[in-house]
């Protein structure tokens, strides 16, 4: 006999569990419609009757003609290497394509209709090496790894390593910016080099932070794939949010001239994605002011943050006639000490909050 309690519970239990299966089925076609789309670039670069007439050109006419969000010229080359990073995800592939019964129209050029042809086009794509041991499963790495995940692996040319981290990866269960600590900490080559692996892997995976299965939804992959727009991101920083829900007031206290620009403003450096928590134009010192929230102390990695968003709007962003942009950064605890310290070698100085609000701005970092 079921009680209150037991309902709750119940009801609780079946929600979280078809919640992670829908947002990891998310996940999976996202990941099989990349690499499809890697794969169609590659087959009309190698067969398209008219291959020659694009040339180089291909990636920023095939983005400008498609018109879809998130399929830009950038993104169509990191599928493109993916398909070529990745050939064993053809299994998956195929068999999706089978199950979605996927037809297209007669002006197709031919290459992704659902019929033999494009079957046999799959099963010849390169795969010489998937039943090799150093190589994981398809399945393994559509269901085990977000995309995000992928595009951090691409870079490693090295096979043993990527499947390194691979494994790493799925044993541990890491978030994305884990993944990338452990790479850009040299994970793999410490490992080599540890008298005890066994020991180092046990302590990196103890204190490795834990991948959430509402990240994938937050990523500006899926949130693209899913037609989203960027409003509707679910942000994690309390305070930006509550600065965000308190905007006029906000406005209000930053002083005079003051015109919010955006909230969550994503930016693209390379083939990573970053997002400004906020971004103002000051009308009056006529400046982009870039605003970053912490709800901690402030931290070197902080600094560092802010002084890149910085350096790309003095190249990318800064018009004519505009002065270099301000970054702010909120925090909730100072340390004053390390801030000098990360700022020595640069022109940036340090302001009072009320400071800042009352004087013309003519460094390129203020801290608040």
């Amino acid at each position: 006999m079921m009680n209150f309690d037991l309902l709750v519970h119940t009801i609780h239990d079946t929600h979280a569990t078809l919640q992670q299966s829908a947002i990891k089925a998310i996940n999976k076609h996202l990941t099989i419609r990349n690499w499809l789309i890697g794969f169609y670039i590659v087959e009309f670069e190698q067969k398209g009757e008219d291959r020659a007439r694009y040339g180089e050109r291909l990636l920023d006419e095939l983005g400008t003609a498609l018109q879809i969000k998130g399929l830009g010229s950038r993104n169509l080359k990191l599928f493109r290497q993916f398909y070529f990073a990745y050939p064993q995800i053809v299994q998956t592939a195929s068999a999706q394509l089978k199950r979605a019964e996927i037809g297209v129209s007669e002006k197709s050029i031919g290459i992704n209709k659902f019929d033999a042809e494009m079957l046999h086009l799959l099963a010849a794509s390169p795969t010489e090496q998937t039943g090799k041991p150093d190589k994981l499963s398809s399945d393994l790495l559509t269901t085990k790894l977000s995309f995000s995940h992928l595009t951090l692996l691409l870079p490693i040319k090295n096979q043993i390593k990527r499947t390194f981290y691979e494994i790493a990866c799925i044993k541990g269960n890491w978030s994305v910016s884990e993944l990338k600590r452990q790479i850009n900490t040299l994970y793999f080559e410490r490992s080599g080099m540890s008298l005890n692996p066994e020991k180092l892997s046990l302590d990196v995976q103890e204190n490795a932070e834990k991948v959430r299965v509402s990240d994938i939804i937050k990523s500006p992959f899926t949130f693209e794939f899913l037609g989203l727009k960027s409003r509707d991101t679910v942000y994690e920083n309390d305070l930006e949010q509550a600065l965000v829900d308190h905007l006029e007031e906000f406005l209000i206290e930053l002083g005079h001239g003051f015109c919010f620009e955006a909230k969550q403003k994503r930016i693209t450096i390379g083939d990573e994605y970053f997002f400004i928590d906020l971004v103002f134009y000051h009308r009056v010192l006529k400046c982009h002011v870039l605003v970053e929230l912490k709800t901690d102390e402030v931290k070197h990695e902080h600094i560092g943050q802010l002084k890149t968003y910085i350096n790309y709007y003095k190249k990318e962003i800064m018009l004519e006639g505009d002065n270099p942009p301000v970054g702010i950064l909120l925090v909730t605890d100072q340390n004053k000490a390390l801030v000098e310290y990360a700022v020595a070698d640069t022109d940036m100085a340090l302001l009072s909050a009320n400071t800042f609000l009352n004087c013309q701005v003519k460094s390129n970092l203020k801290y608040l």
